[in-house]
């Protein structure tokens, strides 16, 4: 009898318990579902998932499930406050050195976490030094290399102890040198070692400051005999509380926000839309610093205003020049309208055509490939370089 009686007070005193954790649930799901919901998760620089709309073919092949539960992820009531703990707690209590594919380094550093070259990667890696070097033959003297090292390769004091990362020096030298047999390359190391103190990455974006893209702009002129834009003849404005990709993938708790510091040019930059093989409106015509950027999480995005497939910029100098980049060049590129008079910006992401008819049709004088390392290793984009094509 007492057995009886004892599981009888046992299940009486479950269910109120019971109860407030359903009310409590069910107070939660109706916030979370009555709550205003974002179109932009900012710390992430994304668009958030939106409710699905619902379909018959969607619930039975489970593509519906599968978007209603990204948008319950996204939409999810505090959910950055509740990651910004997570990653915290990470951090301080489990000593966690690895956060989303970013290494937290010493000193507030983040780096891009690199430990091997897997096969896929080596191939496309193959190709586009191929794609390259058969690009600088076409066009004998006119082009230069520039490849920006890993901030991993400049700064390795502030890698977490033990961090093995790949020899990125071995894969530069062997970079470098077929490259540099058909084009003039420029390898920033040495110079980037000897100024480390100067600022010249980010701590939490993937990118270099502008003052690293500067110093890499004085050696390309170094090489080209040109005379560098000079800095003190300009006033610079410095843009505070910028947190990049590094930050958006680790949330660090205990971030030490970068600054940009850019000078408010007014060459114009006009923006094409790409309609066929060297063929191109113009879209807009803007500054080539869209300072309105300056206010958004994604800072970086100013220079150039993003990655844009073509567009050309007017400069104070003389001659021209084609630059082939990634995001890196976005930050270099205004110095050099100290010294051309037009500048032509390709993007292969938003570009999927060869540059010969370009080229022939623009009439350029000289060609820079700007990339950084882990962009090149990677980039399917880049064998467009070399792909014949002709004037329309």
């Amino acid at each position: 009898m007492s057995k009886v009686i004892y599981r009888k007070k046992g299940r009486q005193a479950f269910y109120p318990l019971l109860a407030l954790s359903a009310l409590v649930l069910f107070g939660v799901s109706l916030i979370n579902i009555l709550a205003p919901k974002r179109t932009q998760i900012e710390l992430e620089n994304r668009k958030a998932a939106q409710f699905p709309a619902l379909s018959v073919d969607g619930l039975l092949d489970g593509s519906w499930q599968t978007s209603f539960a990204n948008w319950m992820q996204d939409q999810f009531l505090l959910r950055d406050q509740w990651i910004n703990t997570q990653r915290a707690t990470d951090e301080i209590v489990f000593q966690k050195v690895e956060e989303g594919g970013i290494l937290l380094g010493k000193d507030h550093w983040m780096f891009t976490k690199l430990f091997t070259i897997d096969e896929s990667t080596q191939k496309q890696l193959d190709k586009n030094i191929q794609a390259v070097s058969d690009f600088a033959a076409k066009y004998p003297g006119k082009v230069t290399f520039l490849l920006a090292p890993s901030a991993s390769v400049i700064y390795p004091e502030n890698l977490p102890v033990g961090a093995p990362m790949v020899n990125e020096d071995a894969m530069l030298d062997e970079i470098f040198s077929q490259i540099g047999q058909n084009a003039d390359v420029l390898d920033l190391r040495d110079t980037f070692t000897a100024n480390k103190q100067d600022y010249l990455y980010f701590k939490t974006d993937h990118h270099w400051t502008p003052n690293g893209a500067y110093l890499a702009y004085q050696q390309f002129c170094a090489l080209k005999g040109l005379e560098p834009f000079d800095r003190s003849a300009h006033e610079s404005v410095v843009v505070e509380d910028f947190q990049g990709t590094h930050y958006s993938a680790t949330r660090l708790w205990n971030v030490e926000n970068d600054s940009i510091t850019y000078y408010p040019l007014d060459n114009p930059m006009t923006i094409y839309r790409i309609t066929g093989e060297a063929q191109y409106e113009a879209e807009t015509t803007e500054n080539l610093i869209n300072t309105e950027k300056f206010e958004t999480r994604d800072k970086y995005a100013a220079f150039l205003d993003g990655n844009n497939g073509y567009s050309v910029i007017e400069g104070n100098g003389t001659g021209s020049i084609l630059v082939v980049k990634d995001s890196y060049a976005n930050s270099f590129i205004p110095y050099l309208t100290e010294n051309y008079a037009k500048i032509g910006v390709i993007d292969f992401r938003n570009f999927k055509y060869g540059l010969d008819s370009t080229i022939e049709k623009e009439g350029y004088d000289q060609i820079l490939i700007l990339y950084n390392f882990q962009t090149f290793i990677a980039d399917t984009n880049l064998i467009y370089i070399s792909r014949p094509s002709t004037l329309q």
